[in-house]
């Protein structure tokens, strides 16, 4: 059975993105079709009570809106930034990256303000300084949907 429908190679995160099918052709497959990326989300804490994050989930799982570019990905975190001013933000993106995450997103609550209308104030010193804590090697993504 496997002569006939080949499985990937897999030698860490170099990966043969070729294979050919029944009949011989070539097809051709993208790092999304055996990579999913491990994402922590960070959502305002002020929020909680008038949203459950089900955009965000679905938006994540079905790899749009500010997915589109990694495609579907794992949620393996979902905190909130503690409260204003947001400084435990940065110490639980922490943790979410020493248990695997490989990007961390911030809800549309924090960066544009949705369901309410008001992005956070402090937006910007989060970001600066969740970047200085995990690394520059650490994707962030400022908004979900």
């Amino acid at each position: 059975l496997l002569a006939f429908f080949p499985l990937p190679c897999f030698s860490g995160r170099d990966f043969d993105f070729t294979r050919f099918n029944l009949y011989n052709e070539r097809k051709f497959f993208s790092k999304k079709d055996y990579l999913t990326v491990k994402v922590g989300i960070i959502r305002c804490q002020q929020t909680e009570d008038m949203c459950p994050g089900n955009t965000d989930f679905k938006v994540a799982k079905e790899g749009i809106l500010a997915f589109e570019e990694t495609g579907s990905v794992e949620v393996m975190g979902f905190v909130s930034c503690g409260g204003c001013p947001g400084k435990k933000a940065v110490t639980r993106a922490q943790l979410m990256v020493s248990r695997g995450a490989e990007t961390i997103v911030f809800a549309s609550c924090i960066s544009k303000g949705n369901p309410i209308g008001f992005p956070c104030p402090n937006f910007q010193n989060m970001k600066d300084s969740i970047i200085k804590k995990v690394g520059s090697d650490i994707k962030i993504i400022e908004w979900t949907h």
